[in-house]
């Protein structure tokens, strides 16, 4: 039996297959600061036969909340003399151009622990001044006079020679053993002074965090009597064992999300859409991502904290390619200085919770307003709900504030928050010169199957999928993944200047380095499997285009024909090639995926049920054009293969409700995914 867990900011998610390829799921509450205990309780909720367990898959929000709320560790910096201040100096481009009031993001190592050493390598890595060793020394004492608790290490060019780095960490080690260190060479070997730095220090900053939550994690785990291969979900859409994520915990900072991007890929093949848009609506947070011909696309361009006024901080490792905005279902609808109605980014999250929970919550949510619509029904709750106090808050502090009914005031809540989840699917799609009419939008999270119905009418989707356990669809995704490790190395090279043996010489060490890494992880060669890419732009330019490279010798004539991949790609993006223009290649980028046995998908059986048994009840729903319908609702588990239903319609089940509107259709497949048909 495969297990993964997923920890998100109000649940923690739990699905399993079994041999069968049967689907199981659970949820729970998530327990914060002790997230462990989230697990624990979703697993012994499940009630699955832990002995059986033969993998077990872990998602986390740990590392990213001890980032966004400060809760790392006192952390010191380690660099060459004269770059002292490059996380202070950062980047000229700035979000909020005209603000003239703009500050940029305050470092998370202040300048008297970020401490200078002499030593220089030129961008070949070839080395013009050694180590001051006795400096590292000096540096290490005065670091545990101030009572650091982690040492992040970034040297000028360490991207192509780390050998002073290593030579520093071994010093480290031997004086002060105690102390968690990162060197940059162990995050990336990417270029970038300022982005390297940023990455190497916020891994500092979280690793004792993340070990003492893994260790933790661990140590339950291993009470439950199974013997479990382990594994944590990293941003890149792969895994990696729970030693490797102990020791780069920073690829663990997008962990939940980026599972159900992946899983949608994955999904997408088997239904025979290769072309996705994969929408996540959680309790805190509304994702998205797009999936092109079956493509997952991963940037190292990644930022936390990054808005339309703040420049955030740069993580350059492998990360899935994002949008995530503050609106889900625990996002608290207010009114700004202006007077205007607003929704999110400030949550209600897990406690106290949007006002239906009962456990203290004081502001109405995108979830009371759903009830109050009667999108959602409150016999569908854990606890009992009050909908009498859950119209009084949005009427006193929505409706009468604009002289509405609360009515009224609950279908704005929800057409503001669908506003803001449609400027998000924008982003991803048209604003990057794709057609949303070309893709399938896959509806996952406790909200997303609720609103996508009505955003895919906006952006012009024809096709709607709501998939199985649709409101844990990230552990789902978690269940299908392979071993994923990542390794890029900046190589800046004229392309019509290549050195070709020395170019398929730095593949093959590559190649050799993941061989190497997955033999530790018992991983035999035969379950390794190669992607390779090359981010190349035009001689100028400052910023690439990642161009995929067939696997084996590359040669001239292999070149020509990603150079023109290249033209082609960049076209797309940015509406324009120039085809007489030298190029120039910047990194090399192998994915080495480590294969899993991973289950079939389990083929629903006819249950004998009758569509009418499946039929709850009928009550009135509230529709943005059409006004109040009286709507059948359906039980999710008792819908036959092929069952056929027109909207307005609403398919409930346990953790989510899916909502199709008038002139909207919905017909359930082999595997119980809802397929809902827009229409157009």
């Amino acid at each position: 039996m495969r297990v993964a867990t997923d920890i998100g900011g109000t649940f923690t998610d739990l699905v399993y297959i079994d041999e069968q390829g049967k689907v199981g799921v659970a949820k729970s509450h998530t327990t914060p600061p002790n997230f462990e205990n989230g697990v624990l309780n979703v697993i012994e909720v499940s009630g699955i036969k832990t002995e059986e367990l033969d993998t077990f898959i872990h998602g986390t929000t740990v590392i990213i909340n001890a980032l966004t709320e400060r809760k790392g560790v006192k952390t010191g910096l380690i660099t060459t003399k004269g770059f002292r201040d490059v996380l202070e100096i950062a980047r000229g481009n700035r979000p909020d151009l005209f603000n003239i009031q703009y500050k940029k993001p305050t470092p998370f190592v202040p300048r008297y622990l970020r401490q200078e050493v002499t030593e220089r390598l030129n961008y070949k890595g070839e080395v013009i001044q050694e180590l001051e060793t006795d400096r590292v020394k000096e540096i290490i004492e005065y670091f545990k006079k101030e009572q650091v608790e982690a040492i992040a290490v970034s040297y000028l060019h360490a991207y192509s020679n780390p050998i002073h780095e290593i030579e520093t960490v071994k010093l480290v080690k031997e004086l002060w053993p105690e102390v968690a260190v990162t060197a940059s060479y162990e995050v990336t070997r990417e270029w970038r002074e300022y982005e390297r730095t940023s990455t190497t220090v916020l891994n500092s900053y979280v690793k004792p965090i993340a070990s003492s939550y893994i260790e933790r994690l661990e140590k339950e785990l291993s009470k439950l009597d199974n013997s479990a291969n382990k594994y944590i979900m990293q941003s890149n859409g792969g895994t990696t064992t729970f030693e490797q994520s102990k020791q780069t915990p920073i690829n663990m900072v997008e962990s939940g999300p980026v599972a159900g991007i992946y899983g949608a890929a994955i999904l997408g093949k088997i239904l025979g859409e290769e072309n996705i848009i994969a929408f996540d609506i959680g309790g805190t947070t509304a994702k998205c991502s797009l999936i092109d011909s079956g493509e997952v696309k991963v940037t190292t361009e990644y930022n936390i904290e990054r808005d339309d006024r703040t420049a955030g901080y740069p993580i350059k490792v492998p990360v899935v390619d994002i949008v995530e905005i503050g609106n889900g279902g625990g996002s608290v609808a207010w009114i700004d200085d202006g007077g205007s109605l607003r929704v999110g980014p400030q949550s209600a999250g897990a406690l106290p919770g949007p006002i239906a929970y009962g456990k203290g919550g004081k502001e109405p949510t995108t979830t009371d307003a759903n009830l109050v619509t009667g999108r959602l029904s409150p016999k569908n709750f854990d606890n009992e709900v009050d909908m009498e106090k859950v119209k009084a808050v949005v009427n006193e502090k929505i409706a009468t504030q604009f002289n509405i009914s609360t009515d009224e005031a609950a279908l704005g809540i929800i057409r503001i928050a669908n506003s803001n989840m449609l400027n998000a699917l924008k982003l991803i799609s048209v604003r990057k010169g794709y057609d949303p009419r070309e893709f399938t939008l896959v509806a996952f999270g406790g909200g997303g199957s609720m609103h996508a119905p009505a955003l895919a009418k906006e952006l012009g989707v024809k096709k709607v999928i709501v998939p199985v356990a649709a409101s844990v669809f990230s552990a789902w995704g978690m269940l299908m993944t392979d071993l994923r490790h990542d390794y890029i190395q900046t190589y800046i090279r004229r392309v019509d200047t290549i050195d070709y043996e020395e170019f398929n010489n730095i593949l093959e060490d590559q190649e050799s380095k993941a061989l190497a890494q997955y033999a530790d992880e018992g991983v035999a060669p035969d379950r390794v499997m190669f992607t390779r890419f090359i981010d190349i732009r035009y001689i100028g330019q400052e910023h690439t285009v990642k161009v995929p490279v067939p696997n084996g010798k590359v040669t001239k004539e292999v070149m020509l024909d990603v150079i023109q991949n290249f033209h082609n790609r960049h076209e797309q993006l940015y509406t324009f090639k120039l085809e007489n223009n030298p190029t120039e290649i910047v990194n090399l980028h192998l994915i080495a995926f480590g294969s899993v046995k991973k289950p079939e998908l389990y083929k629903m059986d006819n249950n004998g049920l009758e569509l009418q048994e499946a039929l709850k009840e009928v009550r009135p729903v509230l529709y943005e054009e059409s006004g109040w319908i009286d709507t059948p609702v359906y039980d999710r588990t008792k819908l036959n293969p092929d069952a056929f239903l027109e909207g307005p319609v609403i398919v409930e089940e346990s953790s989510a409700s899916t909502v199709v509107y008038p002139g909207q259709s919905v017909t359930v497949d082999l595997y119980g995914n809802l397929i809902i048909d827009m229409g157009v």
